[in-house]
């Protein structure tokens, strides 16, 4: 008997949390970017916030899953602390949803569901049509593994033993808190936790009052995971890890003492057991989501102090997170990020390599090299990074996101190496030759060189922003720019037939200087192409790509 209910629980348990696990994934899968930007833009208002972090659970049905997009999202500063505090409050009203579903005994109908998923997987062609699918497929699994641990743990109603133990639990809190947490943060998961307290209140085996001390365990040990998953990652992460212990925390100080009062509303409300667990469960999140939501500015400014800024190494990654490759539409974000910081040092070295031509500084050139190595390891660092989310499942549109950002990680860096190869060596030999261009020439490149670091400033503006007006004025600027090379070499020939003498000393390192920053504006403009570009693969060698075939020279 014994033997029995343990590997019922067990494998009931399994399937429960596996199901949680593929209908989560299937449910990113779909939502994706889409989902990415709607947390973007519906969470300026406190309410907004609320909302969208309890609908967003509610399909994922994991707390968990939605921290970890709220983590990408503040990483890649795409929206606050503030506004993801309204949200992780939301996501603690969102998983009340699994408790209610199991008191309206969805389990029931799990069977069907898992039939209906598995269909749709196994006879549909469209990835589209697949995914919903395994959404569907969790979603059948995860109560189907209720059903097994209800169905096994059945003879345990006729177990005084068992019921003494539960019956104690109300006598001693702190015990029956402890136990959940520690349990709910073992199995990742307080939906499970909270499942199990419904099975066995509905058997009539777990008093109320023992039940709801269960459940403050489980509200606490749910945000463990997080917190232990945030502590090798941004700070970013660990406030909002932190964040979501302490609404816990507090709400269970808050809930304590009051511990009778709501198991007399509970039972004020309903006659079945298993719909006064999921009630407790529900009205104590509620409750909680409400009190702190009005000081969620006051929170966001406690937690930046007690989980202050830590110094990043400038020659580390600014915005990569590897524990978000799972997730990505968010690591595609943060690699955004991450070229365009690439970028704007990629521009510094632009706008400082003119000066080294007018004062040879060594502690300048010592700058820019020191820059150039820097792009160096951010753009071996940001390229791997991009590599290892290629080989997630993406959406075509993510795909050729991905594509798009390692090209033009790959430009930046060879625009670095020209600077360091080229224009810095030719600034050497003119300081070597003791030269100085004619006044004219002088001129010419001046203008060339404030056009090339327009055009710079434009293409940084681009890689972040995609503004359609700002390609525009990049592209004409290239225009302008070619237009400028070729003149600048006729006007240089022609001082020469002149015979000025400062034109005839420095006529090699002219020249070589004017191919140099045509060169660079050439890589810029590819930056432009490759950004403006509609699709970079179509979805067929998106397969290809996964099949094991080598594109674009991108080893996998």
């Amino acid at each position: 008997m014994t033997r029995e209910i343990i590997l019922s629980v067990i494998g009931g348990m399994g399937l429960l949390l596996y199901g949680m696990y593929i209908m989560s994934e299937g449910l990113q899968k779909i939502a994706g970017h889409r989902l990415r930007n709607a947390l973007s833009s519906l969470t300026q208002n406190k309410i907004v916030s609320l909302i969208v972090g309890a609908v967003v659970t509610m399909l994922f049905q994991s707390s968990t899953a939605t921290t970890v997009i709220l983590v990408g999202l503040t990483s890649a500063s795409i929206i606050t602390l503030k506004q993801t505090l309204g949200i992780i409050l939301g996501a603690d009203i969102g998983t009340t949803v699994t408790a209610q579903l199991i008191a309206l005994k969805v389990t029931e109908i799990s069977l069907p569901i898992v039939g209906v998923g598995a269909t749709i997987i196994f006879f549909t062609k469209r990835d589209k049509y697949k995914k919903i699918g395994q959404a569907l497929l969790g979603f059948g699994l995860l109560f189907l593994g209720l059903k097994i641990m209800a169905e096994g743990m059945h003879p345990l109603r006729d177990s005084q033993y068992f019921k003494d133990i539960l019956l104690q639990m109300s006598d001693n809190p702190l015990l029956a808190i402890v136990v959940a947490a520690i349990f709910t943060f073992l199995v990742h998961s307080s939906a499970a936790s909270i499942g199990i307290m419904m099975l066995l209140a509905i058997q009539g085996i777990l008093p109320l009052m023992s039940a709801i001390f269960l459940i403050y365990g489980a509200n606490i040990g749910t945000s463990f995971t997080a917190v232990l998953s945030s502590l090798g990652s941004s700070r970013e992460a660990q406030r909002v890890a932190t964040a979501h212990l302490i609404f816990k925390v507090a709400g269970v100080l808050v809930f304590l003492p009051l511990t009778g009062l709501v198991a007399d509303l509970m039972r004020s409300l309903t006659t079945d057991p298993g719909f006064q667990v999921a009630n407790a469960h529900t009205v104590f999140n509620i409750i909680i989501a409400l009190a702190f939501l009005p000081f969620t500015s006051f929170f966001a400014n406690f937690l930046e102090k007690i989980v202050p800024e830590k110094k990043v190494h400038k020659s580390e990654p600014q915005y990569l997170d590897n524990s978000l490759i799972e997730t990505p539409s968010i690591a595609l974000g943060l690699a955004l990020k991450e070229v365009g910081f690439i970028s704007d040092n990629t521009v510094r070295m632009i706008k400082d390599s003119k000066t080294t031509f007018d004062t040879y500084d060594s502690n300048l050139i010592e700058s820019i090299l020191k820059m150039e190595n820097k792009i160096d390891h951010h753009t071996v660092e940001t390229r791997q990074y991009l590599i290892q989310v290629l080989r997630r499942p993406l959406s075509r549109k993510e795909f050729n996101k991905c594509l798009r950002l390692i090209n033009t990680v790959n430009e930046l860096e060879t625009i670095g190496d020209i600077i360091e190869k080229n224009v810095l060596y030719l600034a050497e030999s003119k300081m070597i030759n003791n030269s100085e261009f004619s006044d004219a020439g002088k001129h010419e490149l001046e203008y060339l060189h404030k056009k090339l670091y327009e055009l710079a400033n434009a293409v940084n503006n681009v890689i972040l922003t995609n503004d359609t007006a700002m390609i525009h004025t990049a592209l004409s600027l290239y225009e302008e720019i070619t237009d400028l090379e070729f003149r600048s070499r006729i006007s240089h020939i022609q001082r020469l037939s002149r015979g000025v003498s400062e034109s005839e000393n420095t006529s090699t390192i002219h020249l070589d200087l004017i191919n140099v920053y045509l060169r660079i504006s050439q890589h810029l403009a590819q930056i432009i192409e490759i950004t403006n570009e509609p699709e970079v693969l179509d979805i067929k060698s998106v397969d290809e790509f996964h099949n094991g075939n080598n594109l674009y020279g991108i080893e996998q």
